[in-house]
């Protein structure tokens, strides 16, 4: 074994010429006696061993294996991204009220814990903005084949959100605005010593009536999302292309809100005459805001990563469509048809959704169950009926049974 292990180690000082003929006879390192190893199986040049979708021991060139390590990276970043969406899970904690209680938080990264432990009081108001969202994601995408159905692990979206797709747009973006208005709500209603009503609106406005009242502090609210939703994006060295489309779909959310601020008034004077209008800013229901996200998410713009100076930006991926401004939604790849069931994908398919036989649009059962047609039954349905109003006062109703007709996608 030494007098190998010295031959090896002059091979290796002979020039490459002298070394070809060494090279041949494979110089094999000293294995302890009794012991055989098969020999060690060479990449082929120029490829490197990376796990890939394939076989076991497949083989990969290294381009090939830097994008799938990547993707691999962007999903596991990004999956984490949103995982302070669980706090809406846990009803079973009490109010967030102490800082041990934010170390025991599931979802928060350490950036959000310490965020935690420094605004307590906020922090009901962040778990108000992810049910919030989470409610009004279900409700705008009830009658679609993807239908914001959540999970009791993370991410609570599954793995939908782990994929650029539009889908995943507007969940950044919901769940933005629904940690923005949460919190601007509270501090109007004087939950948070730390804020309150919006001072900076006062006086007489160009159109006659007296600024008074308790305006919504909408820039309290967007400057907490900001801070506490985009912390992870916003780390150093977060500068990939999905920490840009997650970035550019949390402020395309809260512009959602902003875009939508109205003005309420009350009039005061003899018998309601207005003869003085007094008038506040207040945020528009949040029914408004997931309206006007999702006709956003209807008309998102596919968007690649590209270098403008010295920057990456996000710009259409067709040349031919027009530049996206900040309150459009933005996705890096196509989505998945959602009809089949795919745990890799987090997809969970829509066999058993019921579905509206007499509708031509996304809900009919033509579309909702993807061609594979639908099962029929009749289900007798409990309602009220032949209601009466008695003096005083009180409605009493019967109840009644129906035969309905339940369709089902097979």
């Amino acid at each position: 074994g030494r007098s190998s292990g010295q031959g090896c180690r002059q091979a290796r000082r002979q020039s490459p010429a002298a070394r070809a003929p060494a090279r041949a006879r494979r110089c094999a390192p000293a294995h302890p006696r009794g012991v055989h190893l098969p020999p060690r199986r060479e990449a082929p040049r120029g490829r490197s061993r990376c796990p890939g979708p394939g076989a076991r021991g497949s083989t990969m060139s290294p381009r090939s294996c830097l994008r799938s390590l990547r993707l691999l990276v962007f999903a596991v970043f990004s999956a984490a991204a949103s995982n302070w969406l669980y706090l809406a899970k846990l009803s079973s904690v009490g109010s967030i009220s102490e800082e041990e209680t934010c170390e025991k938080l599931k979802g928060l990264i350490q950036r959000q814990v310490q965020m935690c432990k420094r605004n307590l009081e906020v922090m009901d108001s962040v778990r108000r903005g992810a049910q919030l969202a989470i409610e009004e994601c279900q409700y705008q995408f009830r009658n679609r084949r993807w239908n914001c159905s959540t999970l009791d692990s993370l991410p609570v979206f599954g793995k939908v959100v782990t994929q650029g797709t539009r889908e995943a747009a507007f969940v950044y973006a919901i769940s933005s605005a629904g940690v923005a208005f949460a919190v601007t709500r509270a501090c109007s209603s004087g939950e948070l010593e730390k804020c309150g009503c919006d001072r900076t609106v006062h006086g007489v406005s160009p159109q006659g009536f007296q600024w008074s009242g308790c305006s919504d502090n909408i820039a309290y609210g967007v400057a907490f999302s900001q801070s506490f939703v985009d912390v992870r994006e916003r780390s150093k060295g977060a500068s990939s292309s999905r920490a840009l489309m997650n970035l550019h779909n949390n402020e395309a959310g809260r512009k959602a809100i902003l875009t939508h601020m109205r003005v309420e008034c009350k009039c005061h004077g003899v018998s309601g005459s207005c003869e003085v209008k007094t008038c506040w800013r207040a945020v528009p229901p949040f029914r408004q805001v997931g309206h006007a996200l999702k006709e956003k998410f209807d008309g998102a713009t596919e968007v690649e990563p590209r270098r403008v100076g010295s920057s990456r930006a996000l710009v259409p991926r067709n040349a031919q469509f027009k530049p996206h401004t900040d309150e459009d939604l933005v996705y890096l790849e196509p989505s998945p048809d959602f009809c089949e069931q795919d745990t890799r994908s987090g997809v969970l398919g829509t066999r058993g959704r019921t579905c509206n036989k007499t509708s031509k649009a996304i809900d009919g059962c033509e579309l909702l169950c993807c061609g594979r047609g639908f099962h029929t039954a009749q289900v007798e349905l409990a309602e009220r009926c032949s209601c009466k109003f008695h003096w005083c006062c009180f409605v009493k109703c019967r109840q009644c049974q129906r035969l309905v007709e339940l369709h089902t996608c097979r």
